[in-house]
Formats: structure tokens, sequence, C-alpha cells
């Protein structure tokens, strides 16, 4: 859905000659598969200009000139990209704000400082001056930690009663110490930038940063127990006219879209109606599943990606390609 709402993007302004005139944007989609390696790859190839060839109706061919990259999604693969191409002055939108580390960096969404200093406020609003923190094991969380630290320490408002960093690879052994900290702790109130560990850990006021506050997998009855009442820090949420209709009209094969973009399309068709294109598995025909015609009917569905009541990420998605367009 973010995907498609950057295309969403581009063709509403590319079917406006008020703002740009005589100039028609494109864009080249990756999948990181969440690897550095493969983002690394992507970029490198982008900003090299060995992109595939591409052919347009408007009969351009060629290789097109990158003027800007949206993303990493992840912190740490941002920054391992954006010190490489930084060399060759290609911008990078992300998160990041030290123009010094990263001069060809723009911002289009609030930086995580004023997250930091809203999660101050709270504190200072509740009264709450002796608190934890758990944090990802990365460049996001671990630059999480250092703004509440050197916050914390200068306002004055709240001290740390333990900083605990959870790990990726969901040790146990690390799970249950952190757990023995939390349990054993005075403190009542924990902030957290990734997901809580929830073995038996109740009674306690959970204060979630914006990467897991709007999160659907964490509003689930068997999570209630532990995270009812949770307060959390979310991005703006905006409304896109015209949206939902777009979406809506997306098919499993287009002779417009290229064999990839298709395929990607064919993809999240197959899972949003559990069925499998021709020529499908052999074990799936033999288990009865059921093939894919193409003309399921997306509305009829209750999925994500049709929901376009709460556009927090895809609302900023669709501001980023207007700014990356006008800043090239």
């Amino acid at each position: 859905r973010q995907a498609l709402t950057m295309v969403y993007a581009v063709e509403e302004m590319n079917g406006n000659s008020d703002l740009l005139p005589n100039v028609t944007l494109g864009y080249s989609l990756y999948d990181n598969c969440v690897e550095l390696g493969i983002g690394f790859r992507a970029a490198l190839s982008l900003a090299a200009g060995q992109e595939k060839l591409f052919i347009s109706n408007d009969s351009c061919v060629g290789a097109p000139p990158v003027l800007a990259i949206v993303g990493d999604s992840s912190s740490t693969r941002f920054i391992a990209i954006s010190n490489v191409l930084g060399l060759y002055r290609v911008p990078m939108v992300r998160i990041h704000s030290d123009r010094q580390k990263y001069p060809t960096f723009f911002r289009t969404i609030p930086s995580d400082a004023f997250q930091v200093h809203a999660i101050i406020k709270i504190l200072k609003h509740f009264g709450w001056s002796w608190v934890g923190l758990l944090v990802s094991d990365d460049d996001y969380g671990l630059h999480a930690a250092r703004s509440f630290q050197f916050d914390l320490q200068h306002s004055g408002e709240a001290c740390f009663a333990y900083l605990e960093v959870l790990p990726w690879d969901n040790n146990q052994s690390k799970l249950e110490r952190i757990v023995q900290v939390i349990k054993k702790s005075t403190a009542r109130v924990v902030i957290y930038n990734i997901q809580v560990v929830t073995q038996d850990v109740t009674g306690l006021q959970w204060i979630a940063s914006e990467a897991w506050a709007t999160v659907t997998v964490l509003q689930t009855p068997q999570l209630m127990p532990y995270l009812a009442g949770t307060l959390g820090i979310a991005i703006r949420r905006g409304e896109i006219p015209g949206l939902k209709e777009f979406l809506l009209q997306i098919q499993p094969t287009n002779s417009n879209k290229s064999a990839d973009e298709n395929d990607i399309v064919r993809q999240f068709w197959e899972h949003t109606f559990e069925c499998k294109f021709v020529p499908a598995p052999a074990e799936w025909v033999e288990a009865g599943g059921a093939l894919c015609t193409g003309q399921e009917n997306l509305q009829k569905i209750d999925a994500e990606f049709v929901d376009v009541s709460t556009l927090r990420p895809e609302y900023n998605t669709q501001g980023c390609v207007c700014f990356s367009s006008r800043s090239g």
C-alpha cells in the first residue's frame, strides 16, 4: 500500500502540468528483503546508472537520471548506504538531521528528537520521575537511548531505573534476564521503542515510541492484559483523496506495467485471496487449493490494504515524493 501510494503521487504529479511542466517523473522500486547487502546493491545500481533499460509510452529509452533515493527504512542500513552515496552527492530521504554527517539528506517528517521531547513532556505532566527504558539493538534504538539520556540529564525531569537493549535474535537467556530486571525494579513506568517482552510482566505503565504505537500486531486480546492503557507517540495522520479508488483499480496483470511490477501484484493477490495463479504448484492443486482468476473483488475483502482511515506512513510517503521531486 505504501508503494502504491508513491505510485499514485507520481501519477498525480505527472497528470498536473502546473506542478512540473515539461517534466515526467519516474521511479524504480526495490525490496531490500531486510538485508543490508540487497539494499546496498540496489542503491549502488541506481546511483551508478546500472539500472535495467526501460521503455515508456512517452518513448523514453535508456537509463534514467536518479535525482534522489528514498529509504532505506532501517537506520542502520540508511547510515551505511548514505555514507557511500554521499560521495556522489545523491540525496537520500529519511530520518537523520545531522547536516555535517549527512549533507545530502532531506527530511519529510519530524525528527526523532520531537518524539523524545514529547515523551519527556508526558513524564513531566504525570509526575513520573523514575522510569525504565527498553530499546532495540540497532542504530535507531541506540540513538534513542542516547537522546533520552542526554535530554533527561539536562532537563532533570526523570531518572532511569534501568536501560536495557533487547536482542534481535530473541535470545531467551538475555530476554529472561531483562524480564527479571523489569520485575524487580521499583519503576512502574517503562518507555520502549520495540516490541515489549510480555512474559508475565503486568501492572506497568508503558509508553510506546512511534515504531510500535499504532501496529496492529500488538492490539490483540492476548496482549491486552499487558499493554492496556499504553500511551503512544504517532506520526501525523492525513487523508489522500482518491487513493482508495486508485488501490481498488489494481489488477494482477496490466499491460502498462513492467513484469516486475505485475509479479509483485500477483504475489499480493495470491496472499490476499489465498489462491494460486496457473501454473500452480502440484502440491497446491492436489490439496484442493483455489486457483486465482484475476477477477476477485478487492472491495469485498476486509484487509488493511483497502483501509484508508488511518493513513500515517502513506500520508508521509506522498509528501516524500513531492518533496524529493522539487529538490531534484
